[in-house]
């Protein structure tokens, strides 16, 4: 089996690793006036089109472990961004959901990505197919850990 060259200017992932830091940067530089990191972001986002969900929902989509997320929405919470209460249904279970505070800033966090688009100078059929490729890598990725995660548990 030949074995690829360790060059970083063939590398793929070198150029997407660069390039997802280098556009969290951006975003980060526009999210500080709202007091937001890049994944507080994330999770607004998620909030703004499910309202309400609980930790292992929100964390399957975001791919997020309870680690992760849990110290994060306590500082969400603080912020008064989200608020985090036990489930009607069951106790054990708890319900986070997006506050009015964080609601209002619908608006002014949808500029953030069009802010960043321009940056980019990239057009919009671009970034369809930049959309479609990223997410096929992603799906791949997942479907091995998936096959990788099944085996190990035979």
């Amino acid at each position: 089996m030949e074995y690829p060259n360790l060059d970083l200017k063939t590398s793929i992932v070198f150029p997407l690793y660069l390039c997802s830091k280098e556009v969290i940067r951006k975003y980060s530089d526009y999210l500080k006036e709202f007091d937001l990191t890049y994944t507080q972001f994330l999770v607004l986002m998620y909030f703004i089109g499910e309202k309400q969900s609980n930790l292992k929902r929100i964390g399957q989509t975001l791919l997020l472990d309870s680690s992760t997320l849990t110290p994060l929405l306590k500082k969400m919470e603080k912020k008064g961004f989200i608020v985090r209460g036990k489930s009607l249904e069951d106790e054990r279970n708890l319900t986070i959901s997006i506050t009015k505070k964080g609601l209002t800033l619908e608006n002014d966090l949808r500029k953030v990505p069009v802010q960043v688009k321009k940056i980019l100078n990239m057009d919009d059929d671009e970034i369809e197919m930049l959309h479609k490729l990223t997410y096929k890598m992603l799906h791949n990725l997942m479907e091995v850990n998936k096959n990788e995660s099944n085996k190990s548990k035979k």
